[in-house]
């Protein structure tokens, strides 16, 4: 009988054991879907002369409790942000004006968050002509250790786009310190790729200039990384 009453003891500290290490998941990150990611927004709701109300849509997210929508204002740096259980939200955003957006993800079980990718677009207006996109950094990318090649050299890589499609150049900025301001290269539509000498154990900060052939000029933002 003691025997018995041991082996049940043993599986029911097994079982429990077992329960305990079905730790909560992490939520999962979103797709985006809508606004398009670098294009016109004509579907909103106009509110008045200067505003429009435009519905923002992602995909489910596994492990997602509720989503957190932040809309940069790309010109004026102004941040709105909305919670919510669904997977689409309105806000109102000026006309003609450029935006990124993108959804975070929680679950109130853990403490981790997770962001979609990022993704810029222009809410329609009256404006004719419009501004560059900031270019996308794709390499190094923030805070990321990189190594020199043998010619002490690393690549810097980004993409832009217009709506124009009247992209003249790019203004490549790099230095130790930050803000760069030492410009190391303008480069021509066609080439989102440059080459520049570094040093080891040394922090550097970048950034990208994109001008259009209306003289409108915008800035990918600073970004950092360090050479091993």
């Amino acid at each position: 009988m003691m025997r018995y009453i041991s082996l049940v003891i043993i599986l029911f500290v097994t079982i429990t054991s077992c329960k305990k290490k079905n730790s909560p998941k992490p939520p999962g990150q979103v797709q985006l879907i809508f606004p398009d990611r670098n294009s016109e927004c004509t579907t909103g709701q106009s509110l008045n002369a200067e505003t429009s109300q435009v519905e923002f849509r992602w995909g489910e997210g596994a492990n997602v409790q509720t989503y957190e929508l932040r809309v940069t204002n790309i010109n004026t740096g102004t941040v709105q942000t909305i919670t919510t259980a669904s997977t689409s939200a309105r806000l109102p955003i000026a006309k003609g004006e450029p935006f990124s957006w993108f959804v975070r993800s929680k679950n109130n079980e853990v403490p981790e968050t997770v962001s979609s990718e990022i993704w810029n677009f222009y809410n329609a207006g009256s404006i004719t002509t419009f501004a560059p996109f900031p270019a996308d950094i794709l390499s190094p990318r923030m805070s990321e250790n990189v190594f020199k090649d043998v010619n002490n050299e690393i690549t810097l890589s980004w993409s832009a786009s217009d709506l124009d499609d009247d992209i003249l150049e790019y203004e490549v900025y790099v230095s130790v310190e930050t803000p760069p301001g030492n410009l190391i290269g303008t480069l021509p539509e066609d080439e989102t790729t440059l080459k520049v000498s570094v040093a080891p154990n040394t922090v550097y900060y970048w950034s990208v200039i994109t001008i259009d052939e209306e003289g409108n000029a915008t800035n990918s933002g600073i970004y950092s990384f360090k050479v091993l």
